[in-house]
């Protein structure tokens, strides 16, 4: 790295504070148990922020933690239960609209509202939640975050919305799923993992 002039950029440690407190919608059902044992079991959800020109958009994604594929999405310029509901439609349609299914997220506003909670029971979806304040009890949405805007981002936001979606739906549709080997499926990419469980 030396000759080549290539220098390590790493993150700075965050300090979480210890929370448990548990949401009055919804337990923390999953509790940390983010292995299972085929697709369409758990499903995870959580939003983002992307800087885009001169304002901030908003991407919310859902996770099947099976193979860690993201398998719903949406962006929008507000960060609320209206992005958060058409991430897990996507989600649902495109999977199949299976059964017996769990949701996992936090306990943002847009998780809780009543427009997303009765989504989940037109899909019969049972809802669990973080405790406040928990970041680890939703740990593989925030280490996909993490990926999205430490290997993919410029480092200071795109120049534009439409250059910003252009390039984060490239990630989420291609290059994540399809391309990049993760090392929770033995270094094998969120499809091929899929594809191997029949």
């Amino acid at each position: 790295m030396k000759e080549a002039r290539l220098f390590s950029s790493q993150c700075r440690k965050h300090r979480y504070r210890k929370a448990d407190g548990e949401s009055a919608i919804a337990a923390n059902t999953l509790d940390r148990q983010f292995t299972v044992s085929g697709p369409n079991q758990v499903w995870c959800g959580d939003v983002t922020y992307i800087w885009a020109g001169n304002r901030w958009i908003y991407l919310a994604a859902v996770m099947d933690l099976y193979a860690r594929r993201i398998v719903g999405w949406a962006l929008s310029n507000r960060p609320d239960s209206q992005l958060t509901t058409r991430a897990l439609r996507v989600a649902y349609e495109s999977r199949g609209c299976p059964q017996q299914l769990m949701f996992h997220s936090d306990q943002g506003c847009h998780y809780t509202s009543i427009e997303f909670r009765q989504m989940l029971w037109r899909y019969r979806i049972k809802q669990s939640m973080s405790r406040r304040g928990n970041c680890w009890d939703n740990a593989p949405m925030e280490r996909f975050f993490r990926s999205l805007k430490t290997e993919w981002m410029p480092e200071h936001g795109y120049a534009s919305q439409g250059q910003a979606e252009a390039d984060v739906l490239r990630y989420l549709t291609d290059y994540y799923n399809h391309q990049r080997p993760h090392s929770y499926n033995g270094y094998r990419t969120p499809a091929e993992t899929e594809s191997l469980a029949g």
